[in-house]
């Protein structure tokens, strides 16, 4: 017998925060009877476990993405609001390989997503006691000062706290701008952002260029690739689940479907 919010989780169904969500909701039934309790437990192998009336269908095998998500588009399967998401990335999958977003990057934001059907792991990924680091390349309204750098390695007051140490650096100096490169192992709201804008500065472009051992690379805006082993492996170690991998797909970029917007090729490179 295992909790209700792990069975979903390790279907693939939605990280484990999500689907305690639903069991709040009244979204979730178990042979016939809508759950409300975060502490149900059930056996997958016996009960029948339901979502919006939809019967639990288990993953086969887990599946691991990493996706170059462009500006302008929310980082969710269904908006509510129907601004673009991030169906049309995904449809060359098909119905058979559904995975789900790691964490978020906000809507004006672009750069690597890693998705899955691994509830487990996206589910350590996300939680701030593994301290998994992520870097970002930042265009910013004007080049910070050694003060300014001094104080986002010491940590900045927000309203919702101090922020842990973060190592930061200027890449790049423009004539009115500048780049540079963070790498937090927290991961509040709009961060990145709250921070810079307490020293005075506006995000002009926001790029995530890492999780963990995954990188970016040569991935245009909007492509998707499945993970290599090794770069699941090391996920894994890195949040203590290493020794469990299984074989997944072999590499391969795959386009995005088409649809409104255009695209350009993106590195993460700088200019002005």
């Amino acid at each position: 017998m295992e909790r209700l919010q792990k069975i979903l989780a390790h279907a693939g169904l939605a990280s484990r925060r999500e689907a305690e969500q639903w069991i709040i909701e009244g979204r979730v039934a178990i042979n016939g009877v809508t759950v409300r309790e975060l502490g149900t437990r059930a056996d997958p192998a016996k009960d029948s476990i339901k979502v919006d009336g939809k019967r639990v269908k288990y993953a086969t095998a887990p599946l691991y993405f990493a996706l170059h998500k462009p500006p302008g588009v929310v980082t969710t399967l269904a908006d509510p609001q129907r601004r673009p998401d991030l169906t049309r990335f995904l449809r060359n999958l098909g119905e058979k390989k559904r995975v789900y977003p790691v964490g978020r990057l906000d809507f004006n934001s672009s750069g690597l997503l890693l998705l899955t059907n691994d509830g487990e792991l996206a589910q350590r990924l996300m939680h701030p006691r593994f301290g998994v680091d992520k870097g970002y390349h930042v265009k910013l309204s004007s080049c910070p000062r050694p003060e300014d750098l001094a104080r986002l390695r010491n940590g900045i007051r927000l309203e919702d706290g101090i922020t842990a140490p973060a190592r930061v650096r200027v890449l790049q100096k423009l004539k009115k701008n500048a780049w540079v490169e963070i790498e937090l192992r927290e991961g509040r709201k709009r961060e990145v952002r709250r921070m810079f804008l307490a020293l005075g500065f506006f995000v002009e472009k926001l790029v995530r260029v890492r999780v963990g051992a995954v990188a970016l690379g040569r991935l245009a805006p909007g492509e998707l690739r499945p993970l290599a082993a090794s770069e699941v492996a090391q996920l894994k170690q890195s949040v203590a689940l290493a020794g469990n991998e299984r074989k997944h797909q072999a590499p391969a970029i795959v386009k995005p479907s088409p649809g409104r917007q255009t695209m350009s090729r993106h590195r993460p490179r700088f200019g002005s």
